[in-house]
């Protein structure tokens, strides 16, 4: 620079020498192109390139970093040759940048970007001779703002409102650069007009962060009791636009009532006497109107109720009729009242009228006609019963050829099928009169009973009025009535009684029209067992029958064993076998002295008496156990023919 300084050129020919060095110059040193992040965010690191080239090998290079203060003085920040780099002192980036590079491309590295490095930035390249060129680079910080936050108004907005109303408002804060708000109804932007205004209010803070506020404004209708408004906000970031909504809303939107909705909320279904109704009355407007309850009999007269809510307890048939209700809104132009109406119908059922009344008495054999009504709003549906049984279904019952068993207490029901709720109940009690008649069918009873048992003798008997049971024995004295029932046309009577001896017991039933008897005959018995002639006899004489031919049937198979020689009474062992000649009388001390000698005298094999000299005496000289054993035998033999006789 020197040289060129001092180097003197006439004035005549200085302006040819200038040019010629500046064209000179540009051949030696390019162009210096700069590249690097243009936008970036809020904190993040920014790259910055120099590139810069010479036509020839320059023999220094210096490269300077500035920029420009808010009052547009230009700060150096960096430099470099192509053996140091360094960083200017007492700079807002002393501490947040870096210089790097090698020949051709210089590298300014800033960290932690700030808002305030929203500026341009410039490469200055100084070749000495070979001249000096200059880049600049513009960089962008962005900082997204925050989610908007959207607050409806807590005051309802009226249909009614000349001007548009307040609806909401919107905020969004730190953000930067400054972020953008819109409106929008039901995904629908909302465009200023004649029915929406929207106000918007920006800051900045110390920091630089902008923060914007929109109120929207909006004239409501009817129809906007169920839309809903949100904001959207927009702002940029490196390289593109985004967006983010805000929550819904809805307001709260006055309007008039034109119309009002009447209607029964219990019971369900048809009304009956007794039943709570409850009716409800409800206009379309907002807020609700105040209601009112009247009879459209006495429309002046207004029924007690709770807000829109009338309660009718206990209802009647008296209480069937149209109701009103009226709803005077003073949001209305007119002040007009709206009026509904809804009917109620009370079903009834009167008490059921049963005839004959209470109670009838009949005699045997005659017929009787019954009827069951009860006067009802509703078709209904009569059944009789007796005994919890259904008999027959209709209004009337026919009872004909009365006996007994007509007698008792006859039950109609009536209920309405469409109103299970609604029934009602009546009786008639039928008494048929008649002289006594025995459950029983046999007058007469024999049976044979052991002296000394007790035996239990049954006597019922019907009739209307109730018989008189009574009882008359001969024979056995020793008697007594254990139990004793009686219903209103019918007794019972038990008695025990011991047999001693042959006994009649007769039972005597009578009223005033008549009477009957049935007659015990008891034979008594002193076997060691006797067959009664009572429930399960035939049962035991069939085992008494088997036992006896089963004991048979063992005897003569034993017998027949023995016979055949197959079972040994007293031939074999040590038994001595002799024989004695003996007298008749001999037998008859040998027969008695079984008991204690073991001995006895059989019969021949054909069943005759063997002569005296032919008998054969068993002694038993220790074979006890073969004398007992043909006493058995005997004792089977014998028993076998028993049944016989």
């Amino acid at each position: 620079r020197d040289q060129f300084r001092r180097k003197t050129v006439p004035s005549d020919s200085r302006w040819p020498i200038v040019i010629t060095l500046c064209f000179s110059l540009a051949e030696m040193l390019g162009i210096v192109k700069m590249v690097g992040d243009t936008e970036v965010y809020k904190a993040d690191f920014a790259e910055i390139r120099c590139q810069y080239n010479f036509s020839e090998n320059a023999s220094m290079v210096m490269v300077q970093w500035f920029v420009n203060d808010p009052r547009g003085k230009r700060i150096r920040i960096a430099y470099s040759d192509l053996i140091t780099r360094s960083k200017d002192e007492n700079t807002n980036y002393t501490k947040r940048i870096r210089v790097a590079g090698d020949s051709g491309e210089e590298i300014l590295t800033i960290v932690n970007v700030e808002l305030s490095d929203e500026r341009e930035f410039f490469c200055q390249v100084d070749g000495l001779a070979a001249g000096i060129e200059e880049g600049r680079f513009h960089l962008k910080v962005f900082d997204p703002p925050e989610h908007p936050v959207i607050e409806a108004v807590h005051t309802g907005v009226s249909v009614t409102n000349d001007s548009p109303s307040k609806i909401a408002t919107c905020e969004t804060s730190k953000g930067f650069p400054q972020p953008n708000i819109t409106w929008y109804r039901n995904h629908s932007l909302l465009h200023k007009n004649g029915q929406v205004h929207v106000i918007t209010l920006v800051s900045k803070d110390s920091t630089g962060l902008f923060t914007v506020q929109s109120e929207l404004q909006y004239k409501v209708t009817k129809e906007d009791k169920d839309s809903h408004f949100f904001c959207e906000v927009s702002y940029y970031v490196p390289g593109a636009v985004r967006t983010v909504e805000s929550k819904r809303v809805n307001v709260s939107v006055h309007y008039p009532t034109t119309k009002v909705e009447m209607w029964r909320e219990s019971p369900q279904g048809l009304v009956k006497e007794g039943d709570t109704v409850e009716i409800r009355c409800r206009g379309d407007g907002n807020p609700p109107s105040p209601i009112t309850f009247s009879r459209e009999q006495h429309p002046d007269e207004e029924l007690e109720a709770d807000n829109d809510l009338l309660v009718l307890k206990e209802v009647t048939r008296g209480d069937s009729g149209k109701y009103l209700c009226r709803s005077l809104d003073l949001d209305s132009v007119d002040y007009e009242d709206v009026v509904g109406n809804l009917q109620v119908t009370v079903h009834y059922l009167d008490p059921a009228v049963v005839v004959p009344k209470d109670s009838e008495v009949m005699l045997k054999g005659e017929n009787l006609t019954a009827t069951c009504n009860a006067l009802s709003s509703l078709e209904t549906k009569t059944v009789w019963s007796k005994n919890g049984v259904e008999i027959r279904k209709g209004n009337v019952l026919h009872l004909q050829d009365a006996t007994f068993d007509t007698a008792g207490h006859y039950h109609c029901e009536v209920t309405v099928p469409s109103l299970p709720g609604l029934h009602t109940r009546g009786s008639v009690h039928i008494i048929v009169q008649g002289a006594p008649q025995l459950r029983d069918v046999k007058k007469e009873v024999s049976m044979s009973e052991k002296v000394g048992k007790w035996v239990n003798l049954t006597c019922e008997a019907r009739g209307f009025p109730r018989p008189i049971v009574t009882w008359s024995i001969s024979g056995s004295p020793d008697w007594r009535e254990v139990v004793r029932k009686e219903t209103e046309d019918s007794v019972q009577a038990v008695m025990t009684l011991k047999v001693s001896r042959d006994t009649v017991a007769t039972c005597n039933a009578t009223n005033k029209i008549g009477g009957e008897t049935k007659i015990y005959t008891i034979s008594s018995s002193n076997l060691s067992f006797t067959v009664p002639l009572v429930d399960n006899s035939g049962v035991i004489i069939v085992v008494i029958v088997l036992s006896i031919l089963l004991l048979a049937l063992l005897g003569s198979i034993l017998y027949f064993l023995y016979k055949k020689g197959k079972l040994p009474c007293g031939r074999s062992g040590k038994q001595e076998i002799t024989k004695e000649k003996t007298n008749k009388d001999d037998i008859v001390m040998e027969m008695k002295a079984d008991k204690t000698e073991n001995s006895v005298l059989l019969k021949g094999v054909n069943g005759d008496n063997k002569p005296p000299g032919d008998q054969v005496t068993i002694k038993p000289e220790g074979e006890h156990q073969h004398s007992k054993f043909c006493w058995i035998l005997f004792y089977c033999h014998t028993c076998s023919y028993w049944p016989l006789y």
